[in-house]
Parts: C-alpha cells; sequence; structure tokens
C-alpha cells in the first residue's frame, strides 16, 4: 500500500500541535510537489527510531532531544494516520495524475526555537539549515500544512512568508492571524474562534439569559475571543457578572482554582461561558471542580472531546451545553484504520498497546480491527475517541492543496494541459501561482460538502449544542441539541430543540434563568439602578396614559390621543368621549332650572300684560318692562344651547346668542334707570327735559346699546368663531367634546361689555335710589345690578379653574343666576303688589313707596 511511496521525489513538512512537551513536525514527500503537513509529538516522537529516513521514502525526522520521550496521546496519533490516509487515497486516485505526494515528520517538541529551525530544515532539507540554500535538487515544495499552535503558526508564516509558499493550519482558530495582509500566505481549514461569539448570542437570547459569568485562560486567540464576545453580549443586552482570566502555560495553583470557585460560587449568575480549546484549560478546571457546582450551566467551547469519555467518578452535573465544531467521519478513514498494516508505521511499546487495542471488543466497530486479543486492556487509548480528532479537517486541507495545485497543472480543456509533465518547469509553477488557485479553489468534499476559502483563508465550518449528560452507570453522552451555521441562509443559522435537553434537577424552572432582575411584568418599565450594569435594574409602574405590552420595557409607551391606558397599564383603550348631556344629572338639573325660570318669566310676562293697565305696570315704562322680560326670557333658555353635544352651529349660537340676550336685558334695565333720573328731573320746574320722556329716547338706547353689542359678536364670528374640538389632555383618560372660543380676547370683550352696561346701570341706580319720584324703582335696579356684577365677577376665576363640562355648568349657572337675580329683583316685588296686594296698586300707595 505503501509501494508508491517510493517513487516521492520532493518533500511536504508537517508542524504537531504544541500537547503536553512537544511538538511534531511532518515533511512528506510527492513526485514534483512537496508539502508540509503536521502530525502529533507522541506520534514522531515515538515513530522516529523505527523507520530508516530512507524508508519506503517516509522520512520521520526529530528535531529535539530524543531522551525526552513526552506522554502518550493518541488525538495526536489519529491526526498521523488521517494525514497518511488522504494522502494514498489521493495517490490512489486519479486526482493527480502523473504525480505522486509523500510527506516529511518533523517534532519541535512544543519549542519555539525548534519550530523556526524545523521550517527553516524544510526549505534546505538538511539537519543544520543554510538559510536560502536547498542541497536538494529535485522536488519541489508546495505548500506547508501545519497543526501546531496558533502563536507557533503565526511565527513560521512571518519566516516563510519571504518565500511565498502556502500555509495551510488545520487546527489554528486564532482571530489575530486571519488578517489578509499581515498573514497573505496562510490558510485554514478551521474557521475563526470568533464566529462561534454570534452563535453564543443567538443561544443566550434564545433562552433569554441576560447574567452571564466568563472564564477563559490568557493566551491570545482566548483573550480577543472574550473581547469580541463580551462586546456582542452587551450589543444584544446582555450584562457580565465576571470574567476569570487564567494561565494557559503552567499549572493553576490550588489557591487560584478556589478562588474562580469561590467566585463561582458567590456569583448570582446562573450561566458560566468557557473557552476550553487547550486540554490544560479544561484539565485544571474541567474535570474536578466546575462540573461539580450545582444551580450552574456551562456553555463550554471546546473542541476536546477525548476527556469528555473518561468514566465519571465524580458528582458531576448535568448542566453543560459543548459548542464544538461538526466533526465527522470520513468512510475511507475508517477503512484505513481497520486495514491498514500497523508493521508499515514507527512502533514502540505504547504503539503497539494502541494498535492492540483496537482488538479489544470494546471498540467501534467502525474502527475495530480484525483481530483478537486475550491481553485485557486497562485503558482502551483509540477506542474512546468519537469524533477521531482533526481527522476531517485533516483530510479537507490536504484535498483542497490536492485541488488547487490540480487546477494550476491541469487547467486546461480536454487532453491538452498546461504542465507538460516535465520537472523542471514544475518550479515555474511553485509556490507563487498556487495562492491563485488556492483562493479560488471550489470542490465538494467526500462527504459532499462545499469546500471554499472565504475572504480570511477559512474554509466553512458548522457548529453543534451538545448537551452533555452524565449517566448513572458512569458514562459520558453527548446529545446533539442543537447547531449553528453562520453561512446558512437567515431563519436557518441557528436551530435549537430545547424540549430535548435534559436539566439538572436542583433547577425550579425549565429552562433554567440567570437575570440580575426578575422581569419586568406588563404594565411596567425598567429603571436602572444607579452604579449596576443595565441588566439590573427595578421595575416601577407605567404612569397613567402610558403602557408597556411587553416584558422589560426600557421606556413606556404614550397611547394615542383618543386612548388611554388600562387599569394594568399593559393596554391602550378608548378613552370616554364626555360632554354636558341633558341625560347627566347635571344636564337635567340645568335643564330643569332653565325651563322654570323660563316659565315663570313668561307667566310674569303674562301678568303684565294682563295689568297693563294698572298704574305699576305703566310705571317706569311698561315696553322696556315688555321687552326686559322677552330677553330674560331668551336668556333662560339660551343656557339650553350648552347642553348636548358640541358641534360648529351650537358652539357658534352659545356666546353670541348669551352675549346678543344679555345685552337686550342691561339695555332695557339701562334704558329704566334713565327713564327714572329723567323723570324726577322733568317734574322740576323750567325743565327742558320733558321732550326726553318719551319711548323714543329709551327705545333708541335699547337699540343702540344692543347693536353695539351685535357688532362686537359679528366682528367675532368673522375672524375667529368659536369651534367644537375634542379636548384630549384636558382630564386624564377622558375626551372632552367642548367649545373652543376661537378668539379669547372677543369672548371677553363681549363679557366686558355686558359688565360696562351693568356698571353704568348700577351706578346710575345707585345714585338714583332715594329720588322721592312716585314711579321710583332705581332701588329695585340697584340691588338686581348688585347681584348681577357679583355672579359674573365671580364667575370669571370659576371659570377659568373649571375643565371639561363643569366649566360649561358653571357658565350656565352665571346665566341662570344673573338673570333670575334681575327677574327677582325687578319683577318680583311688583307682582308681589299686582296679585297678592292689589289694593295697593294705585297712585295713592306707589307714591309711599
Amino acid at each position: 500500500m505503501l509501494n508508491t511511496l517510493g517513487l516521492i521525489k520532493g518533500a511536504i513538512s508537517v508542524l504537531g500541535p504544541a500537547v503536553e512537551s512537544k511538538v511534531l513536525f511532518a515533511a512528506v514527500e510527492i513526485v514534483e510537489v512537496s508539502w508540509v503537513v503536521s502530525v502529533s509529538p507522541p506520534a514522531v516522537m515515538l515513530l522516529k527510531n523505527t523507520l530508516p529516513a530512507s524508508a519506503h521514502g517516509q522520512k520521520f525526522c526529530p528535531v529535539g532531544p530524543a531522551e525526552e520521550h513526552p506522554s502518550f496521546n493518541a488525538v495526536d496519533y489519529y491526526n498521523f494516520l488521517a494525514f497518511v490516509s488522504v494522502v494514498e487515497e489521493i495517490n490512489n486516485s486519479e486526482l493527480l495524475p502523473n504525480l505522486t505526494l509523500g510527506y516529511h515528520l518533523y517534532d519541535s517538541y512544543n519549542n519555539p526555537l525548534m519550530e523556526i529551525r524545523t521550517a527553516m530544515n524544510i526549505f534546505s532539507q538538511m539537519d543544520m539549515p543554510i538559510m536560502n540554500y536547498n542541497c536538494k535538487t529535485y522536488g519541489t515544495l508546495a505548500a506547508i500544512m501545519e497543526g501546531i499552535s496558533a502563536e507557533g503558526s503565526s511565527q513560521i508564516s512571518s519566516v516563510i512568508s519571504i518565500y511565498h509558499y502556502p500555509q495551510i493550519s488545520y487546527t489554528s482558530q486564532n482571530p489575530f492571524n486571519r488578517d489578509a495582509a499581515k498573514f497573505p500566505y496562510l490558510y485554514h481549514s478551521k474557521a475563526s474562534i470568533l464566529n462561534i461569539t454570534t452563535g453564543i448570542v443567538k443561544l443566550l437570547k434564545h433562552f433569554n439569559w441576560t447574567w452571564v459569568g466568563i472564564i477563559a485562560p490568557d493566551d491570545d486567540s482566548s483573550l480577543q475571543f472574550v473581547q469580541i464576545l463580551k462586546e456582542r453580549i452587551e450589543q444584544n443586552g446582555t450584562c457580565i457578572e465576571f470574567i476569570e482570566i487564567f494561565s494557559h502555560a503552567h499549572m493553576l495553583p490550588q489557591e487560584r482554582i478556589h478562588k474562580i470557585i469561590e467566585t463561582i460560587h458567590k456569583s448570582s449568575t446562573n450561566v458560566i461561558i468557557g473557552h476550553f480549546h487547550r486540554e490544560g484549560s479544561w484539565n485544571f478546571l474541567g474535570e474536578r471542580s466546575i462540573l461539580e457546582i450545582s444551580g450552574k450551566i456551562w456553555i463550554a467551547i471546546t473542541d476536546i472531546d477525548f476527556l469528555l469519555t473518561y468514566p465519571v467518578e465524580f458528582n458531576f452535573k448535568n448542566n453543560t451545553l459543548l459548542v464544538s465544531r461538526v466533526k465527522k467521519h470520513i468512510p475511507s478513514f475508517l477503512k484505513f484504520i481497520r486495514e491498514v498494516n500497523p508493521i508499515m508505521f514507527p512502533n514502540d511499546y505504547i504503539i503497539k498497546e494502541w494498535w492492540t487495542a483496537l482488538c479489544d471488543k470494546r471498540c467501534p466497530q467502525s474502527i475495530k480491527k480484525n483481530c483478537s486479543t486475550d491481553k485485557y486492556i486497562y485503558y482502551i487509548f483509540p477506542c474512546d475517541i468519537n469524533h477521531f480528532a482533526s481527522s476531517y479537517t485533516i483530510h479537507n486541507a490536504v484535498y483542497t492543496l490536492a485541488h488547487a495545485l490540480k487546477d494550476m497543472l491541469f487547467s486546461g480543456s480536454g487532453n491538452t494541459t498546461m504542465w507538460d509533465g516535465d520537472r523542471q518547469r514544475l518550479s515555474d509553477y511553485l509556490p507563487w501561482k498556487l495562492h491563485h488557485y488556492l483562493k479560488k479553489v471550489h470542490f465538494k468534499s467526500i462527504l459532499g460538502e462545499e469546500i471554499t476559502f472565504d475572504e480570511n483563508g477559512d474554509l466553512p465550518m458548522d457548529y453543534n449544542i451538545i448537551n452533555l449528560l452524565f449517566l448513572p452507570n458512569g458514562t459520558v453522552k453527548q446529545e446533539i441539541v442543537g447547531t449553528y451555521k453562520p453561512c446558512a441562509p437567515p431563519g436557518e443559522a441557528f436551530i435549537i430543540n430545547e424540549r430535548v435537553i435534559v436539566w439538572e434537577v436542583a433547577f425550579t424552572q425549565t429552562p433554567p434563568q440567570s437575570r440580575c432582575s426578575q422581569n419586568c411584568s406588563p404594565g411596567y418599565r425598567k429603571l436602572p439602578i444607579e452604579g449596576k450594569p443595565v441588566c439590573c435594574y427595578d421595575c416601577i409602574p407605567c404612569p397613567d396614559g402610558e403602557i408597556s405590552n411587553q416584558t422589560d420595557m426600557d421606556t413606556c409607551t404614550t397611547c394615542p390621543e383618543d386612548q388611554r391606558s388600562n387599569q394594568k397599564r399593559d393596554a391602550c383603550i378608548p378613552k370616554v368621549i364626555t360632554f354636558l348631556s341633558f341625560e347627566e344629572s347635571l344636564g337635567i338639573v340645568s335643564t330643569s332650572i332653565s325651563m322654570l325660570f323660563f316659565l315663570v318669566t313668561a307667566v310674569i310676562l303674562g301678568i303684565f300684560i294682563h295689568y297693563r293697565d294698572t298704574p305699576i305696570v305703566r310705571a317706569n315704562n311698561q315696553n322696556l318692562s315688555y321687552i326686559l322680560l322677552i330677553s330674560l326670557m331668551m336668556c333662560f333658555l339660551c343656557s339650553l344651547i350648552f347642553i348636548g353635544r358640541p358641534h360648529e352651529v351650537n358652539c357658534i349660537l352659545r356666546q353670541t346668542t348669551f352675549g346678543i340676550a344679555f345685552s337686550i336685558a342691561l339695555s332695557s334695565i339701562l334704558a329704566k334707570t334713565i327713564t327714572v333720573v329723567t323723570a324726577f328731573q322733568a317734574t322740576k320746574p323750567k325743565s327742558k327735559l320733558h321732550k326726553w320722556m318719551g319711548s323714543r329716547v329709551s327705545n333708541s338706547v335699547v337699540l343702540s346699546c344692543s347693536l353695539i353689542q351685535t357688532v362686537l359678536c359679528l366682528v367675532w364670528l368673522t375672524n375667529a368663531p368659536p369651534f367644537a374640538y375634542l379636548n384630549t389632555r384636558s382630564e386624564i383618560g377622558t375626551i372632552l367634546i367642548e367649545c373652543n372660543e376661537g378668539s379669547v380676547f372677543a369672548f371677553y370683550c363681549v363679557l366686558g361689555y355686558l359688565g360696562l352696561l351693568a356698571g353704568i346701570s348700577f351706578i346710575i341706580a345707585f345714585l338714583a335710589r332715594n329720588l322721592p319720584n312716585s314711579f321710583n324703582e332705581a332701588k329695585y335696579i340697584t340691588f338686581s345690578m348688585l347681584v348681577f356684577c357679583s355672579v359674573w365677577i365671580s364667575f370669571i376665576p370659576t371659570y377659568l379653574s373649571s375643565k371639561g363640562k363643569y366649566m360649561v355648568a358653571v357658565e350656565i349657572f352665571a346665566i341662570l343666576a344673573s338673570s333670575a337675580g334681575l327677574l327677582g329683583c325687578i319683577f318680583f316685588p311688583k307682582c308681589y303688589i299686582i296679585l297678592l296686594r292689589p289694593e295697593r296698586n294705585n297712585k295713592k300707595d306707589l307714591r309711599k313707596m
């Protein structure tokens, strides 16, 4: 199976991930192209003495101290096998005709200096590299594929970028080396860790978790991840109670671990987000401490799964959600593991145990070899791996490079190719031209997925949300409960089925909640607490006229003008439309009083007409009495216009009818007062006032004074007439339908003119109250004007301080009270004499009055 490696003429170097104490570098050769691919440190270290450097064209090159023997890591060995498997698969296919790929493996022992030295060794093909010199006269290095730490990957990229060779990392998720300007030749088969921050935010938002804590190691990748995650969490209204950072390079002292555990115990948040992308970070905190804390939900961002399959011997809680990249099985790789002959690979006693474990009956059928063993294996290294480490990303990385090579070398149509197989011409295409094809590579993987690099040099990656279940029998189950696909269409990117999630029994509510403050129910709004994050707040009820119809609203919403808030302040309801109607008590009383006085006035008018020839009726001009009584009847009736639903017509009639009717009444009283004074003066000898004693003078006074008021009203109606409008602000919860005067100045001019007439009448009547005249009714007019002025003087402040229908009621009361005052003071004494004391209704008795 490995005979094709004998055709290898080039070299491909592979850098291994930083695990335990050492890192592996591997170099792979192909016929005319060389690449660098990384595998695990223990794998190379254990293989280095088994296979000669030239055996089968493979080369395993340790570049560190051989006496250091790192602990074996099954994941790294899977990475190594995955790389070998995919190289063999491509070589046995028609993907690259006339080309055979090979590889070299190197171990840097997790030493930065060794990483740089190994990188240079890749180019010089010498154990002691010489800068800018290659002692190898055949083969051409095509690309470097590595799986070292993010920091090491960036350093290697800075060194080899001067040679323009492509570098493909299959482990790094560091966001720092995604800068295309700084790392133009670095590609990744794993997407940046920052891609998952949006998924974390969506997960928090789905469960309405707004109060979280964060734990992460202090490496560059994690620190930037925490910074970006913090910004995005806070942008979506979630708050962070604490952030705990611990060392990723050194074993944590017990005091530090206890402090972190104490912070978690004392925190009020129920959700802790942990970034555990390194084995050490999970080992130091994950196994024996944090998973035993009750009442806390763990969101662990990690790709490590082999540690999670250990037999559970601790009191772990079912409170963990893992966010991990989607890990898929490559059928050809599983077949490779089952059928490959281990003798083809370097070996020692630990590797032998690894291969022997594949014969154990406890091993999954997908990788179980067709063999048996009677030896009991206490811990079966290869069989507790759920997803075979980075095999899928390695598979995609190698195939991506192979397709880019194919596109570059065989880009013609039909049988015509750009490359004719000449080895010397191959260097004309590599490596500077390979970048163009790597950036545009596009193919379907063996699982049918579209593979292409994005603008950041990343291959697409989806994520699973896994519910970690610790079963009573001591085993661990990983149940996929959701997915996050960054490149999926909106609505399909984040999917979660919370019904299948198993929560710890300590949670009283499912799903559990994590909030600094309880939800503000509809009808309340949030009031931030000074000095605390925005997620910590008090709930206060919305004021009248405002509502909140959702939970946790920052502000209350003002209801439309025609609506008001209900009692719970969670909905707007139509306001009650109110006006002084005939049906309500106030309207009924006002109507009744108005009609009563109208009838009384009509009766008095009838009495005066019936007794028109009696001295008391004839005194002081009976025609003026008729005019006064009729105007008072109009005043009583005009109060009815103020009752009922306002509209344009009655709003116009209200004030103008009232003003003109009262002006006629007051003009009549003024004419009566002038008549009294003129009559007294005319009785004096040689008086020239006899000619002013006729009805023409009194009628002229009434007509002229009323005409002035009529003109004022016409000017008012012409410029700014009263109109009906909806007053939504005067009273909370109601809509007042009322008449707006249009011009307040005109309104008060009308009232002022009535006050002027009343004042003049009062003054003249007061001065003439004691005149010795038989027909003197000045004292009655004086009292009537006193009542009239008192009513309207008190009306103004009362009117201005009232609202709505009560303002209308005040005006109706003023009209009725002042009209009744005039009626009572002037006519009731006369009616008393006419009806009850008729014997006094003669000239002799009138003189005594």
